[in-house]
């Protein structure tokens, strides 16, 4: 018999990772939410609904979170309704979101004084791979308990790392994501000084590509830097600023250095501020070409 999964937050990514567990047969039950992304395909597949997080973790022996940041993980877990008050012994929460790792480590606490087990496993990749099950993800918590949820993790993660003890996961997601997000933003200035130089986009493309400015962030902005197509990349300024201001804060409390990763949070502040936090990381090219 398989495991009754629940799952909180089915947005971009939340939606193809409960896609691709229904798929694999899991029994599932989600939280009706009004971020959801449309949850016909999911109800189609036989996936049930529930209207509060208590219901859905009391209907569940895994409860998977996948929801904005920190505020929210403690909400849906430590709140009114919230997954601790339906939580059943033994129970394992699984949170994909990206969180701070302090509280991290204060709600796993809490899970496991109220009997539940715990691993942060925060994701990397696109909505694109959640969809297909080839997400990659960054694991923190108990060898032994990754070793018995690997079966589902599987489900929707192509590359599944153990990072180490509960908050490593988030720790790892946090230092990938001020790498990935910062080349971004290097890039896209680069590119709005380019455009300012009168440097033609096609020019600039082809000799990063052949040079030291190749890789995984010149292809996820080189559609819009040709064809204005923000696509590539489907992640919001507000989101970018969020990750960055969790990395900086991690940072800080173990005292490293960081005077890099400000300026890229102030760019992306600056953006955010001007009313651009809905829009996605490849228009800020636009935006800072504009400035």
């Amino acid at each position: 018999m398989k495991q009754k999964i629940g799952m909180i937050g089915i947005g971009l990514m939340g939606h193809g990772i409960a896609r691709n567990i229904a798929r694999h047969g899991y029994p599932l039950t989600v939280l009706e939410h009004a971020g959801n992304q449309p949850l016909d395909e999911l109800k189609a597949a036989g996936v049930t609904t529930q209207t509060s997080a208590k219901d859905v973790a009391a209907a569940s022996e895994v409860v998977i979170l996948c929801v904005t940041g920190t505020p929210q993980v403690e909400a849906v877990l430590l709140g009114a309704g919230g997954v601790l008050e339906g939580l059943k012994p033994g129970t394992v929460v699984i949170d994909c979101s990206t969180a701070v790792p302090t509280s991290t480590e204060r709600v796993a606490q809490a899970v496991q004084a109220a009997g539940g087990r715990f691993l942060d496993t925060p994701m990397t990749r696109t909505p694109k791979e959640a969809h297909e099950g080839r997400l990659n993800l960054l694991v923190g918590g108990d060898a032994a308990l990754f070793a018995e949820c690997r079966p589902i993790l599987a489900c929707f993660a192509e590359n599944i790392t153990h990072a180490g003890p509960i908050g490593a996961g988030h720790r790892m997601k946090l230092l990938h994501n001020y790498v990935s997000l910062g080349f971004v933003t290097l890039l896209a200035e680069a590119a709005a000084c380019a455009q300012r130089a009168g440097v033609a986009p096609e020019v600039f493309v082809d000799v990063l590509a052949k040079g030291g400015g190749g890789g995984a962030a010149l292809e996820r902005l080189k559609p819009f830097l040709l064809a204005q197509d923000s696509s590539g990349l489907r992640f919001s300024m507000s989101n970018a600023l969020k990750d960055l201001g969790y990395y900086t804060q991690m940072a800080e409390d173990g005292g490293a250095a960081r005077d890099v990763a400000q300026g890229v949070r102030q760019t992306l502040e600056q953006a955010v501020q001007a009313g651009n936090g809905d829009r996605l990381l490849p228009e800020l090219v636009a935006l800072l070409a504009a400035r």
